[in-house]
């Protein structure tokens, strides 16, 4: 069911969601399913789903009718491609120029070929000194930068990977972030922010906009 709506909530949304990996479940249902969602934003929308999901309902696999509660666990991952193009505007670099002191002959020494580049947003600073034109000093002052910050996001990305792990909590009672009751009646409620509905049919038809925004305006992505 979860499955369902997150398709239909990308659908609706106009993101690109494709299966990757689908377990069927040893007797029925789902044991795990992987989606890739692309689209601007989808990450920073859907990281407010991590955590525990609580079903309550008349279980359509037991033959008395009996009311169940099942849990699942969601999890959600940016999606970090190999080939990152590291963009830098020219307004974020402040370049200064200043005489080399190390070797290089009497040349390098006299002029102002070496360069310093700081990338303000971050304050990473880089320069070089060894080439004897300044303008190639520049290109190689550039790279170091360009290599410096891919580090730099890499770290960013790395933590922000390490704190959505430390959410993982159990598949169990008491650690769930959204409850989705649709007997004895009907109610989706998220335990983090409150928000609730009586349209649980609506939000297992992907409408769950409303849950999403009040996660991220709390910043709350997980139960703690």
């Amino acid at each position: 069911m979860l499955y369902e709506m997150y398709i239909r909530w990308g659908n609706r949304n106009d993101y690109k969601v494709q299966i990757l990996d689908l377990q069927p479940g040893d007797e029925a249902g789902i044991k795990s399913v992987t989606l890739e969602v692309a689209g601007e934003y989808a990450y920073g929308h859907l990281k407010a789903e991590v955590g525990v999901h609580r079903l309550v309902r008349i279980s359509p696999f037991d033959a008395n009718k009996r009311r169940h509660t099942s849990f699942a666990s969601v999890f959600v991952y940016a999606d970090i491609e190999d080939n990152i193009e590291i963009d830098i505007k020219p307004d974020d670099l402040k370049i200064d120029t200043f005489r080399a002191s190390g070797a290089g002959g009497q040349h390098v020494n006299t002029t102002d070929s070496a360069v310093r580049i700081t990338h303000m947003p971050t304050g990473i600073v880089v320069q070089c000194q060894n080439e004897r034109s300044q303008h190639k000093n520049r290109s190689s002052a550039m790279k170091i930068l360009k290599a410096r910050l891919y580090e730099h996001e890499q770290k960013a990305l790395n933590e922000e990977k390490d704190k959505l792990n430390s959410m993982k909590q159990d598949i169990a009672w008491g650690n769930q972030i959204r409850s989705y009751v649709l007997h004895p009646y009907q109610m989706v409620k998220d335990h983090r922010t409150n928000c609730e509905t009586g349209n649980s049919g609506a939000v297992l038809n992907g409408e769950i906009d409303q849950f999403i925004k009040e996660a991220l305006s709390q910043k709350v992505y997980a139960q703690t």
